[in-house]
């Protein structure tokens, strides 16, 4: 299922410490500068490669993150 979320809604989820996994696809120095607490990251260019390794559970809740300046 494909949805967007607020940022209020994530953090709400965050801090009622729902079973959730936060992905930033953010480039590794982007991350590096500022990331959620607890979120992996995954560069797009990476996903193919490290999404099965890093997120197995196929039936989880997973939020993706990413940010650019448009």
């Amino acid at each position: 299922m494909d949805a967007i979320i607020s940022t209020q809604d994530l953090k709400r989820k965050l801090d009622r410490k729902e079973p959730v996994k936060v992905v930033e696809t953010l480039a590794p120095e982007r991350y590096r500068e500022a990331h959620i607490p607890g979120a992996l990251n995954i560069p797009p260019e990476q996903v193919k490669e490290l999404a099965p390794k890093l997120l197995p559970n196929k039936s989880a809740e997973i939020i993706t993150y990413c940010s650019n300046n448009h």
